[in-house]
């Protein structure tokens, strides 16, 4: 934050080689800060500086370009400061560290974020600047709607990545964004730094959107387009590797589509698949199920329990680390499900399985533990098994959690 105590190097109708740029003197608010991440862009910066700088001048907007440096090596923070566009050198990799020492360092009020390598086009940004006025929280661009060249983007990209992973997004977490990872957006500082963002690689663009969706926050869609990059190298993005990336994290940011409903599922599935054939076996067709149906319907119990024990494990990990946002529902339930409840209900199932296990006992007794019959004395074994090791497993639990949310408690 000592960044942002820094005097300014600009001034209001200070000139440079593309012209007077309307700056904010120390003390004075500025409006908005043009953060574009930084590494070996060498090739393009300047023309993106001379375009932000050059909207800045046209619409006569207080504010600033900043540019995060992540170890260029290519002499870009150079380029940068000759174009007179203020530079953060940022130590830790990774694109998401890049622009959260950004938005730290940032002074204006609103950001609008977007790739060095001229693919954006940073001189028609006043749908992002005229959405964030009119008291959006987020403001994100949509290449699709806006346009896209040809050659700007790999079909693999267009036709199955973006759709995919923003399909998957919108679903999770009922965002109206067509584009997830479109990398010119717009937001307010004060929202940005509400949101606690943590990842530090490609990901960043996904725990935004994510998080202004689960906080609730205003947020609005605008089109842009996308062009070529005007770099001869490769661009830092990795197809396969970031798309997982993304996906993996939409998902543990949603425990409820990755562990809850389908443990719960799971579990609803067994327990009606294991009533149903404990009065005895039961004929559809041609086909008898039995007690060895009836094993895997504990099992199908058994999976989903963890499933929705993992569910839990990941939301209050999730809120402490600051990854993920907390719900009114799950604070009820949290502040319910104390060491005490979950122990008095392990010892419940514990208690049952041990009563069921000598009754089954008791029976094999009664032959004087010779020969049983396998299909009766299993219907009473099978549900016997299965709440010791619920039992059993809601005991460990609960401990687990009770240590895990130990610091929010």
């Amino acid at each position: 934050m000592g960044l942002l105590r820094q005097e300014f190097r600009g001034r209001t109708g200070e000139t440079s080689a593309t012209g007077p740029v309307t700056a904010a003197p120390v003390g004075e608010s500025m409006e908005l800060t043009i953060l574009m991440p930084c590494l070996n862009e060498a090739e393009t910066l300047a023309t993106c500086i001379d375009k932000a700088r050059g909207f800045l001048r046209t619409h006569e907007i207080t504010g600033e370009v900043l540019i995060a440096d992540n170890g260029s090596t290519d002499g870009s923070p150079e380029i940068a400061e000759g174009r007179e566009a203020r530079v953060v050198h940022v130590e830790r990799k990774g694109y998401g560290s890049a622009l959260l020492a950004g938005i730290q360092a940032a002074r204006g009020r609103y950001v609008i974020m977007g790739d060095a390598d001229d693919s954006y086009d940073f001189t028609n940004l006043m749908p992002f600047v005229e959405q964030l006025r009119q008291g959006s929280d987020l403001v994100m661009g949509n290449r699709f709607r806006g346009g896209i060249e040809p050659g700007a983007m790999p079909p693999l990209h267009r036709y199955l990545g973006n759709p995919v992973l923003t399909g998957i997004g919108r679903v999770l977490f009922w965002n109206p964004c067509g584009d997830f990872h479109c990398g010119l957006r717009g937001f307010t500082r004060e929202a940005a730094l509400g949101m606690n963002l943590r990842t530090t690689g490609m990901e960043f663009a996904s725990e935004m959107v994510v998080k202004a969706s689960l906080m609730r926050m205003r947020i609005a869609e605008v089109p842009t387009t996308l062009s070529p990059d005007g770099r001869s190298r490769p661009p830092h993005l990795r197809s396969w590797r970031d798309g997982w990336r993304h996906l993996r994290f939409l998902l543990m940011c949603c425990p409820r589509y990755l562990f809850l409903y389908p443990g719960l599922g799971l579990m609803a599935a067994g327990l009606a698949v294991g009533a149903w054939l404990m009065p005895g076996p039961q004929t559809i067709g041609a086909v008898t199920f039995d007690v060895l149906t009836m094993l895997y319907a504990a099992l199908a119990v058994l999976i989903g329990y963890q499933s929705v024990i993992f569910a839990v494990f990941t939301k209050v990990f999730g809120i402490t680390e600051g990854l993920l946002v907390e719900n009114e529902a799950f604070t009820r339930f949290y502040k319910r499900a104390s060491l005490e409840v979950g122990l008095i209900a392990g010892v419940i199932l514990v208690i049952l399985g041990a009563v069921g296990s000598f009754g089954a006992l008791g029976v094999w007794g009664a032959t004087r533990f010779g020969a049983m019959d396998p299909q009766s004395a299993l219907r009473v074994i099978i549900p016997s098994f299965l709440a010791l090791c619920l039992g059993f497993q809601t005991i460990l639990s609960s401990f687990f959690l009770s240590i895990l949310g130990m610091a929010r408690r």
